[in-house]
C-alpha cells in the first residue's frame, strides 16, 4: 500500500478507538482515531486516500448517515462498517448506501486487519487506475443530459446506430454526444469509458 493511505477510525467508545489505534500502529498502518462523525468530517485529511473502519451506531450521526454525507461530498474512501447490533437489514443498507464491507463487533482483529489491508489495495489500485473518484465525479457532473443518456447506452453496449434509433437522434448527433463526453472525461478510447463509468458506480 502507499505511505500515504491511512485507516481512519470512527467510533464513539473510546476504548474501541485506542484499541484498533494500537492495533493498525502494531502493523506500521498510519491511523487517525475520530470520536464522531462530524469530528472525521471536519478533518481536511478525510478525502483519503486509505479506507475508513466506521461504527454503524453513534450519537448525533450514525454511520449510515454519514455514507450519505460521504456520497454528497464526493469523499471515495472506501468504508467498512462495524456494528455491534448488526442485523441482515442494517448490513444490507450499508452496502447499498457505499459500505465494502460489514463486520460485527467484537472484531477479530486478524479478520479486520486482512479486510482493511484489501480496501487499502483496492483503493491505491482505483486512484492509481483510474484517478481520484472526487475529480472524476466533477467530470461526470459536467455532461449533459443527453450526454448521460448516452454514456449509458454505450456502457449497456449499444451500438451508435442503436442509440441513435433509441434516443432519436441521427448516428452524426451520437457520435458528436460521444466525443464530447469523453473529451469531458478525459479517455480516449470505449474501454476506458465503459471502465471509468463502471469503477464511479462501485464508489460512494
Amino acid at each position: 500500500m502507499s505511505p500515504k493511505s491511512t485507516v481512519f477510525v470512527i467510533d464513539d467508545d473510546e476504548d474501541v478507538r485506542q484499541s484498533l489505534r494500537w492495533l493498525f500502529e502494531s502493523v506500521s498502518m498510519p491511523v487517525e482515531v475520530f470520536g464522531s462523525a462530524a469530528e472525521f468530517l471536519a478533518d481536511p485529511g478525510c478525502e483519503g486516500p486509505g479506507c475508513l473502519v466506521l461504527d454503524v451506531r453513534m450519537p448525533e450521526m450514525d454511520g449510515l448517515e454519514l455514507l450519505e454525507v460521504l456520497r454528497t461530498h464526493r469523499i471515495g474512501l472506501p468504508v467498512i462498517m462495524i456494528s455491534g447490533h448488526a442485523d441482515v437489514p442494517m448490513a444490507v443498507k450499508a452496502m447499498q448506501s457505499g459500505a465494502v464491507d460489514f463486520i460485527q463487533k467484537p472484531v477479530n482483529h486478524q479478520d479486520l486487519l486482512q479486510r482493511v489491508r484489501k480496501a487499502l489495495a483496492a483503493d491505491e489500485r482505483f486512484r492509481a487506475e483510474i484517478g481520484d473518484p472526487r475529480i472524476i465525479a466533477e467530470r461526470l457532473e459536467q455532461l449533459t443530459a443527453k450526454e448521460r443518456e448516452v454514456l449509458e447506452a454505450i456502457v449497456n453496449g449499444s451500438t451508435n446506430k442503436a442509440i441513435a434509433g433509441s434516443l432519436n437522434l441521427s448516428v452524426r448527433t451520437v457520435e458528436t454526444h460521444r466525443a464530447n463526453l469523453m473529451r469531458k472525461l478525459e479517455v480516449h478510447s470505449t474501454a476506458d469509458l465503459v471502465r471509468l463509468t463502471l469503477a464511479c458506480r462501485l464508489r460512494p
